[in-house]
C-alpha cells in the first residue's frame, strides 16, 4: 500500500505568529520561554493539520526560528570564531529548558562532559549581526536557495574545523512529535548539499576535499541518535543533486552515504531531491545504501524517464513528488494519478511507493480558504499548502483503491481545469498584438555607453568620483503600515492618505539632502511591496489577503498571482515621482521593478512559456519608463534582483534563459534617450558566471549587494572589463548594526582596488524598508562621510 508523505510544512503560522514572536524577542519584549512556546504551538498545529489531512509520514525539524541551513550550522557547531562561541556559559537558558544532556544522550561533546551548545543569541547574531557590549560583528553571508526567493545563511568552512553535535533541536522536535502521537520523520539538509552550499574564505581550500569525513562523522552521530530515539524514517535533503554535479561530488556522495548507512540502525534513510531532475546521476543514486529515493516529478519530469529506463531497485522505496510544491495552481489529478499508476507498475506494486509534494511546502501560502475576496472561478484554480496535502492524500487513496474511490474529486478537478483553460480572462488580444508588432526587434535604441555617459554627466552634475545614493525604500514605520491598512479598509478618505504619503515623502527628501546624498529616492511609502505594488496596477494579476511566504528570517512576502496576460492601463509611479522631484533640485530616481523580478516573485501562470510572460511584463515596464522620462525623470532605476535567481539550475539551460531575460530588460529600458540614466539593482547573487549577460543588459549603473560577501563579488571585475558604472554595497541593511565610517571606507577602497575610481558609486546593499530610522540614518551619514573621506584622498 502506498503512503502519503510531506517534505516540509510552512513554519510561519497562519497569522504570521512566528514573525511577531521573533521580532518581539529581538526587541527584548518576549522572553525565551515565550518564544519557544510559540514555536511549539506552531509545530503542534502543523502536525495536527497534516494528520487530519491523512498524511501518513509527517516531517519534523522542518520548523526553524530563522533558516534551516542556519539550523544545520548550529547542529554541527560550524560557528565562525568572530561570534565568540563557545562562551564560558556552555548551557544557555534556552537549552536548560530543553534538557540537552538527556536529548543528546551519550553523544560526544565539545571539550569534555558538558555540551557546548549554540545559544539563541549566537544563532541570531550569525543571521542578523550583533552590536552589543563585548560583541560588534556583522551577519554571515545570505544568498538565494537555488532558484527560489527564499534566502539561506551561507555556511563558512575553514581548515581544521571540528563538527560536534552542538544543538539538540532536531532531537527535541522528534521527542516532541512522538509525545504528541506523531511518528515523525526528521528532516535534515544532506551533507553534500550542506558542504556545497557553503563557502571558504581561504583561497584554494575545497571543503568537500578537506572536510567531508569530519562532517559526515557529525551527521552519523546525529542519525545514530535519531535512530536510537525511534525514528522510523529520516529524510536527508540533497537538492544539490539536480545541478551539474561533478564526478568528484558523486564520489563524495557515495562515500558519505556509505558511512551514514552504517549509523542508521533501525531507521530508514530517504535521499530526497527536488527542484529538477537528477539526470545521469540517477544510476549511481539507485545504488546508494539508502532505503528510499525522493524525486521531483513536477519540475523534473525527466525523472519519470529515468525510472522507466533504469527502474527502482527492489530494496528501495520511491518518494514520488507529483504535487507542485512551488506554485499555487491545482494539480491535474488525472495526470498525476496516471503517473503514479505507471510508477506502481514499474515497481511491481504500491508497497514501496510514497506520494508527496515535489518539494517542501515552505514556498507556498498555508491555506486557500481564508481568501474570501478572490472570486470563485479563480479560487477554484488555486491550491495552497493545506490543499496540496489534500491532493497528496486523495492521490494516495486513488493509487491504493482505484479511480472509482475518488471519482467525484476527479470530476470536480477536471471541471476547474477546464474553466481555467477556456477562460477569456487569461488572454488580452491588445497586448498580444503589440508584442507581435514588435516582432523580433528588441525595442532598443540607445547609443554606446561612452556616448551616453558624457551627456548624462553634463546633465546630472554629480561628483566625478564616488557619487552616493540609496537603493529605493526607506523605513516602513508602524504609522506608515497603519495608514496603509486604514486605507485598504476604507477607514480614511483617499485625500487624507495621499496627504500623509506626501508628508512622509517630504521628510525623507529633506533627510537625504541633510545627509548629503547625491541622487535621491522618494522613499516608496505608498508601496507595500516592490512587486505587489505594481501588480495591483496591472491587469492579469490577482491578490491574496493571507498568502504569506517566508523570504528570509522574519521577512515575509505575499506574492501576487499572475494568471493572465499583463497590461498596464495607466501610469503607476509618475504622480509620486513628480511630487518628490518638486521638493528638491537634486535628481530623484524613478523607481521600478524589472520584468524578470516581477515574474520570479509572483506565482506565475504555467499555461504558457515563462519567456512570453516576461516579455508582456517588459512591455508594461517600458510604458512606465517612458512616462517617467516624459515627466522629467533624469535617473530611472529598474531593479532586477531576481535575474540570477531565475537562472536554470543546469548550465546547459542558461543560454536560452539569459537570452530572453536580457532581452526583456532591454525592451523595458531601451526606449529612453541617451541623457536618461538607467540604474539597476541586484542582490545576493553570484555574478561571475553571468557577468557578460549583465553587461549586455547595458544599464548605466549597476548597484549590487557586496557588504556580506567580503568583497568577493568584486573579484569578477578583475578579469572582466565591465565598462559601465557600479555601486558595490558598503552597508548591510539586513542587519541592525551600524557600520562605522572606517568600515565602509575600507569597503570603498576595496572596490577601488578592482574598479576605476570614475566607475564606483557608494550605496547600501538594498532598500531600507525593514530597518528603523535609528539604525539607517547614522549608517547613511557614516556612508556619505566615508565616501567624502575616500574621495578627498583621490583628489590629492
Amino acid at each position: 500500500m502506498a503512503l502519503a508523505t510531506n517534505l516540509g510544512y510552512p513554519r510561519i503560522g497562519p497569522n504570521r505568529e512566528l514573525k511577531r514572536a521573533t521580532e518581539s524577542y529581538w526587541k527584548g519584549e518576549l522572553s525565551v520561554e515565550e518564544l519557544l512556546a510559540t514555536g511549539a504551538e506552531l509545530r503542534h498545529r502543523a502536525w495536527q493539520i497534516q494528520r487530519d489531512a491523512a498524511i501518513d509520514v509527517i516531517p519534523c525539524n522542518d520548523f526553524s526560528f530563522y533558516d534551516h541551513v542556519l539550523d544545520t550550522i548550529a547542529l554541527l557547531g560550524v560557528v565562525p570564531p568572530r561570534y565568540g562561541w563557545p562562551s564560558e556559559t556552555t548551557i544557555p537558558p534556552y537549552y536548560e529548558i530543553l534538557d540537552p544532556v538527556n536529548l543528546l544522550g551519550s553523544l560526544p561533546v565539545r571539550g569534555g562532559t558538558t555540551p557546548a551548545l549554540v545559544d539563541l543569541d549566537t544563532y541570531f547574531a550569525m543571521a542578523r549581526g550583533a552590536q552589543r557590549e563585548g560583541l560588534d560583528v556583522s551577519a554571515m553571508e545570505m544568498t538565494k536557495w537555488f532558484d527560489t526567493n527564499y534566502h539561506y545563511i551561507v555556511p563558512e568552512f575553514a581548515a581544521g574545523q571540528t563538527f560536534d553535535v552542538s544543538s539538540p533541536k532536531v532531537f527535541a522536535e522528534l521527542a516532541e512529535a512522538r509525545a504528541a502521537g506523531i511518528g515523525a520523520k526528521p528532516v535534515l539538509l544532506g551533507p553534500l548539499s550542506f558542504i556545497r552550499l557553503g563557502k571558504s574564505r581561504a583561497s584554494g581550500f575545497d571543503p568537500l576535499e578537506e572536510l567531508l569525513d569530519p562532517i559526515v562523522e557529525g551527521y552519523a552521530r546525529v542519525i545514530e541518535r535519531l535512530s536510537s530515539m525511534g525514528a522510523e524514517w529520516i529524510q536527508l535533503d540533497e537538492p544539490f543533486l539536480v545541478t551539474d554535479c561533478s564526478p568528484q561530488e558523486r564520489a563524495a556522495l557515495e562515500h558519505a552515504y556509505g558511512k551514514l548507512a552504517g549509523a542508521k540502525g533501525n531507521a530508514r534513510l530517504i535521499l530526497q531531491t527536488y527542484f529538477g531532475d537528477v539526470g545521469d546521476a540517477y544510476p549511481g543514486l539507485a545504488e546508494l545504501p539508502v532505503d528510499a529515493l525522493g524525486l521531483d516529478l513536477v519540475r523534473g519530469p525527466q525523472n519519470l524517464e529515468l525510472v522507466r529506463k533504469h527502474g527502482v531497485p527492489d530494496d528501495k522505496w520511491l518518494v514520488a513528488g507529483v504535487v507542485d510544491g512551488r506554485n499555487v495552481w491545482i494539480t491535474d489529478l488525472d495526470s498525476a494519478l496516471m503517473c503514479l499508476h505507471e510508477l506502481a507498475g514499474l515497481m511491481g506494486g504500491t508497497d514501496r511507493l510514497m506520494v508527496a509534494p515535489s518539494c517542501s511546502l515552505l514556498h507556498v501560502p498555508i491555506d486557500v480558504r481564508p481568501e474570501t475576496e478572490l472570486d470563485p472561478e479563480l479560487l477554484s484554480w488555486l491550491s495552497f499548502a493545506n490543499q496540496k496535502l489534500e491532493e497528496v492524500a486523495v492521490l494516495t487513496r486513488g493509487v491504493n483503491e482505484g479511480r472509482e474511490a475518488i471519482a467525484s474529486v476527479l470530476a470536480e478537478n477536471r471541471k476547474a481545469l477546464e474553466s481555467r483553460g477556456t477562460s477569456k480572462r487569461t488572454r488580452n488580444p491588445t497586448v498580444r498584438g503589440r508584442l507581435t508588432e514588435l516582432g523580433k526587434g528588441n525595442g532598443y535604441q540607445r547609443s554606446s555607453f561612452a556616448e551616453r555617459r558624457a551627456v548624462q554627466r553634463r546633465r546630472l552634475g554629480l561628483p566625478s568620483r564616488l557619487a552616493t545614493t540609496s537603493i529605493g525604500s526607506y523605513p516602513q514605520t508602524a504609522s506608515v503600515r497603519q495608514m496603509r491598512a486604514r486605507r485598504r479598509k476604507h477607514e480614511i478618505p483617499e485625500a487624507e492618505y495621499e496627504k500623509f504619503i506626501e508628508e512622509q515623502t517630504r521628510k525623507v527628501i529633506e533627510l537625504q539632502e541633510d545627509i548629503g546624498l547625491d541622487v535621491l529616492v522618494h522613499g516608496e511609502f505608498e508601496r507595500s511591496d516592490m512587486v505587489e505594488y505594481f501588480a495591483q496596477q496591472l491587469e492579469g494579476y490577482a491578490f491574496t489577503q493571507h498568502g504569506w511566504v517566508q523570504s528570509y528570517g522574519s521577512r515575509y512576502v505575499r506574492p501576487p498571482i499572475l494568471f493572465g496576460d499583463i497590461n498596464r492601463p495607466e501610469p503607476m509611479t509618475v504622480r509620486w515621482f513628480q511630487y518628490a522631484q518638486s521638493l528638491t533640485d537634486r535628481p530623484v530616481k524613478g523607481m521600478l521593478t524589472g520584468p524578470v523580478t516581477m515574474m520570479q516573485w509572483s506565482f506565475v501562470r504555467d499555461d504558457q512559456p515563462r519567456s512570453e510572460t516576461c516579455r508582456q511584463l517588459a512591455l508594461a515596464v517600458r510604458d512606465e519608463v517612458l512616462d517617467l522620462e516624459a515627466a522629467g525623470a533624469k535617473v530611472i532605476q529598474v531593479d532586477e534582483p531576481a535575474l540570477r535567481e531565475g537562472q536554470p539550475l543546469r548550465r546547459s539551460d542558461w543560454p536560452d534563459y539569459l537570452k530572453w531575460a536580457v532581452a526583456a530588460f532591454r525592451l523595458a529600458t531601451g526606449g529612453v534617450a541617451d541623457e536618461t540614466q538607467i540604474h539597476t539593482h541586484m542582490c545576493y547573487s553570484e555574478f561571475n558566471d553571468i557577468i557578460d549577460s549583465i553587461a549586455a543588459m547595458d544599464a548605466d549603473v549597476l548597484l549590487i549587494e557586496n557588504a556580506r560577501s567580503d568583497a568577493k563579488l568584486l573579484e569578477v571585475f578583475r578579469e572582466f572589463n565591465y565598462e559601465q558604472e557600479i555601486g558595490p554595497g558598503v552597508y548591510d541593511i539586513h542587519s541592525p548594526r551600524v557600520p562605522s565610517v572606517e568600515e565602509m571606507g575600507a569597503q570603498i577602497r576595496a572596490s577601488l582596488g578592482v574598479l576605476d575610481d570614475g566607475q564606483v558609486w557608494v550605496n547600501p546593499d538594498c532598500g531600507l524598508k525593514t530597518r528603523t530610522y535609528e539604525e539607517c540614518v547614522p549608517a547613511l551619514r557614516n556612508m556619505v562621510e566615508a565616501a567624502r573621506q575616500v574621495r578627498a584622498t583621490l583628489n590629492t
